[in-house]
């Protein structure tokens, strides 16, 4: 038989037929994986968050696996923190927009939302908005629209 003829190996189909199913064969050094290395079910990637003020660290697989937030996880977990620790979380930077004019002002965790507080601010009350991230020195100031 010429390989590549589209013929079947009866001695080659006898012995695979032979094999109890999930058995590897030797390619893979019985991992499964062509390279030997770790299977996905094998790497543990459940991102975690680390507070320092309240000196715990924290994986993310509630709000992964029982709240199915997906990729919206560290801003769900950072959001309930804050909520319940009057704080966020390390390394979690957030916008903060502050009116120049009265004591309102609001954070966020995305830029976008701290802009739509600020333009909605200052729509209605014609006051001034800085935004600042909390990291950066960078200040945005949103003016009032000066129509009717």
């Amino acid at each position: 038989m010429r390989p590549g003829s589209g013929e079947r190996d009866p001695d080659r189909a006898k012995a695979l037929a032979a094999q109890p199913a999930g058995v590897s064969d030797d390619s893979t050094g019985g991992t499964g994986r062509p390279d030997g290395g770790a299977t996905p079910a094998d790497v543990d990637d459940t991102p975690t968050v680390r507070c320092s003020r309240c000196d715990r660290e924290w994986d993310l697989g509630y709000e992964l696996d029982d709240l199915g937030v997906g990729n919206q996880a560290v801003e769900q977990f950072a959001l309930d923190h804050k909520r319940h620790t009057g704080h966020f979380p390390d390394d979690v930077g957030t916008w903060i927009a502050d009116c120049r004019r009265c004591p309102e002002g609001s954070e966020h965790l995305a830029r976008h939302a701290a802009e739509r507080w600020a333009e909605t601010h200052a729509r209605h009350t014609r006051h001034s908005v800085a935004i600042e991230h909390g990291v950066a020195d960078e200040t945005t100031v949103v003016e009032p629209d000066d129509g009717p």
